[in-house]
């Protein structure tokens, strides 16, 4: 009709309603920005603070929501705003996904693996890690059953083993000084040993540290605290952690141990190296720590039969 005009972009009624939208979705920016730069600052009450960082990462999702929302909208201020979200995910985040320090030949192959309690098939869980070539091989919930399989499956390749409770190492190389470590539960579930590795020896603890879940978080964190003393203490020039320590890599509570050893993901891996659920990681709850050491891979393996895939690094 002679009368239609075709409205411009950013155009259109500007009442009320279309002004509190506008309104409502610069707010909206503004609560992610915020959340992005300061979830740590958020208090750690029953674990909501370690909630929240743990979920970082995923508040990026809003960015696209409410890019959506600004162009639907028709407001160049909104679609402006939404950049800064953007970009904060960005700097934060995204540059996870750059490529790494890594690089070069590995002298020491290590992997980690919770195997699970009650898993059907250990043998199967661990055949791939070997087939990598990792010449540590630490797994966690390792029940007395699997002990067995594993020990089977892993016979020929890895002659050395150590275990307390319910974590174990095998490995290529000789193993001595093989002991229990203290982490503040009601058993012993860490372990410390010192492996004849190329290069020197290197301390190499296996840990499965106190379970996190919503609300309470207690223990877990008593537990980490308590690794990080052992590990101020030890007096080992090369050092390695591996294992489940139910701390996410974005996780506050992580602090006390990346102040003292480097993350071989961060260092020489690709993206966020997400491990549990299994079928779908969301978060890093399975870490390989190091110093004395330099990473030059870091990838995660699926596996079969466990809630968790494994983690491995290469050392130079």
């Amino acid at each position: 009709m002679a009368g239609d005009r075709i409205k411009p972009f950013g155009g259109g009624a500007t009442g009320p309603g279309r002004r509190r939208r506008g309104v409502l979705i610069l707010v909206a920016t503004a609560m992610v920005t915020a959340l992005l730069l300061g979830h740590r600052l958020i208090p750690n009450v029953r674990g909501l603070g370690s909630l929240i960082d743990t979920g970082a990462p995923f508040l990026g999702l809003g960015v696209p929501v409410l890019a959506l929302a600004a162009a639907l909208r028709r407001s160049r201020l909104a679609l402006a705003a939404v950049a800064i979200p953007a970009v904060t995910w960005i700097v934060l985040f995204g540059t996870a996904w750059l490529p790494s320090g890594g690089g070069g030949p590995a002298r020491l192959r290590v992997a980690s693996q919770n195997l699970r309690a009650g898993n059907p098939d250990p043998a199967g869980t661990v055949a791939p890690l070997a087939a990598g070539g990792a010449d540590l091989i630490a797994l966690q919930e390792v029940t007395a059953e699997a002990r067995v399989a594993v020990a089977a499956a892993l016979r020929d390749r890895y002659p050395y083993q150590a275990s307390v409770s319910t974590v174990g190492l095998w490995s290529r190389f000789p193993i001595r000084d093989e002991t229990g470590v203290d982490t503040g539960l009601a058993w012993t579930r860490a372990l410390r040993a010192v492996v004849a590795a190329p290069g020197g020896d290197v301390a190499v603890y296996v840990v499965h540290l106190g379970s996190a879940r919503a609300g309470d978080t207690g223990t877990r964190d008593r537990t980490v605290h308590a690794l990080a003393a052992r590990l101020r203490a030890d007096q080992a020039a090369r050092l390695v952690v591996l294992g489940d320590l139910n701390t996410a890599t974005t996780d506050r509570v992580i602090e006390p141990l990346t102040e003292l050893l480097h993350d071989a993901q961060a260092d020489a891996g690709r993206g966020p190296g997400f491990t549990w659920p299994a079928p779908l990681p969301l978060i890093r709850p399975d870490h390989v720590l190091y110093r004395g050491l330099t990473a030059v891979s870091a990838e995660v393996v699926r596996t079969s039969a466990s809630d968790h895939r494994a983690v491995t690094a290469g050392f130079g």
